[in-house]
């Protein structure tokens, strides 16, 4: 499978993690913040690990936040990176990319409720499009996250931590994924394949 991907260089960390995620998949991937190479990429991912804020003005700094929402090949969100594609979010009061309608907010604790959330949980299918063909409803993936944007009309996962939040989103050419799927084992492989050939 020969797929021209691009992951976006801002900050975000596991990135060794979704290269040999993607390596595995038979892709081979660049990591680049350059706004030609990401325009010219068949597929591009937009991984984040961190403050939303802290994201935004590397992107800011690299002009891309200006190229990411007029891009018309696939996108896939990870983790921060999915947050980062709507409107904003409360930690910093981060204002984002606007690609797609909401908000990330943070977690309510509770005595066996700790923030971050960290770790296994499964997820409830929305829907069924082509990014979670063959992913049974109730998968697990792996999830490491402080804030969650509510269900949305673009949510097609939910996974509940104290309140339901959106686990996958899709909008047009953006899709993302607020788990690492590069860390869930086998329904994240199928999902990364999904995106990689299903997508358009």
């Amino acid at each position: 499978m020969a797929v021209d991907v691009a992951i976006i260089e801002g900050g975000g960390a596991n990135i060794s993690s979704l290269r040999f995620a993607l390596e595995r998949l038979g892709v081979t991937s660049a990591l680049t913040a350059d706004a030609d190479k990401i325009r010219a990429a068949k597929r591009v991912i937009l991984p984040g690990v961190g403050a939303a804020e802290d994201a935004m003005e590397k992107l800011r700094a690299a002009g891309l936040d200006a190229v990411i929402p007029g891009l018309t090949q696939p996108l896939l969100g990870i983790c921060l990176g999915m947050q980062l594609l709507f409107d904003g979010s409360e930690e910093d009061d981060a204002q984002c990319l606007g690609v797609i309608e909401g908000r990330a907010r943070l977690f309510d604790a509770g005595d066996e409720r700790p923030v971050p959330h960290m770790g296994w949980n499964s997820i409830r299918k929305n829907d069924s499009p082509a990014l979670l063909e063959g992913i049974d409803s109730n998968a697990y993936f792996y999830f490491v996250h402080s804030y969650a944007v509510d269900v949305t009309p673009a949510t097609i996962g939910i996974t509940n931590y104290g309140r339901d939040f959106s686990a996958v989103v899709t909008q047009d050419n953006f899709c993302g994924t607020q788990f690492h799927p590069e860390r869930s084992g086998k329904n994240g492989a199928r999902l990364l394949h999904n995106f990689l050939t299903g997508v358009s």
